[in-house]
């Protein structure tokens, strides 16, 4: 009876400690997240499954053109491209990106500007036009969707604060014939 007792007490420690380790993980570290809608294509996919890496900011600022998950104003979760820094002045002029006056290339792009035919894959626009600041608000970013003309972004809702940040992600790990690393 007692190495039954003792079995049980062994299974059940067990058990409580891999269930603390998943919430750890999953609550600080990784989390899943599916991506939903077509802002983000070419480069995600409707339903794509991806891994949110909590952890990559807990020291250091987010990167231009790193794909971040964050708290978005209507209670959801977005995904969606770093474009502007704080600091940085954004500027789109005949489909290109300036940055502080200096063009940047977008090869993520490429694909969506080949195929358009009736004008710019992105509108013009200045930061100053779309958030009323000529610059990105220090602690603050202004992300961009890749599927231009079909995302709901910073043009819309404003500069995302970084407390609004979960993480970054880059992994899709399902449909599994899609998995991959995304840049």
């Amino acid at each position: 009876m007692t190495k039954q007792k003792n079995e049980f007490w062994e299974w059940t420690k067990a058990l409580l400690i891999a269930v603390a380790l998943a919430a750890v993980i999953r609550y600080f570290l990784f989390a899943p997240i599916v991506v939903d809608g077509l802002s983000m294509m070419p480069t995600l996919h409707d339903q794509d499954r991806m891994i949110v890496n909590k952890f990559s900011y807990q020291w250091g600022e987010p990167e231009r053109f790193d794909i971040i998950v964050f708290h978005a104003p209507e209670n959801k979760d977005y995904i969606k491209r770093v474009i502007g820094l704080p600091g940085d002045r954004v500027e789109y002029r005949e489909d290109t990106l300036y940055i502080n006056g200096e063009p940047y290339e977008e090869p993520y792009l490429d694909t969506y500007k080949q195929q358009v035919i009736d004008g710019p894959l992105t509108d013009p626009f200045t930061l100053e036009e779309k958030i009323g600041q000529e610059t990105v608000p220090e602690g603050h970013l202004f992300v961009m969707g890749d599927n231009r003309r079909f995302s709901k972004d910073s043009r819309h809702i404003g500069t995302v604060p970084m407390e609004k940040v979960l993480g970054n992600t880059d992994i899709v790990y399902w449909p599994i014939e899609d998995v991959r690393i995304v840049k």
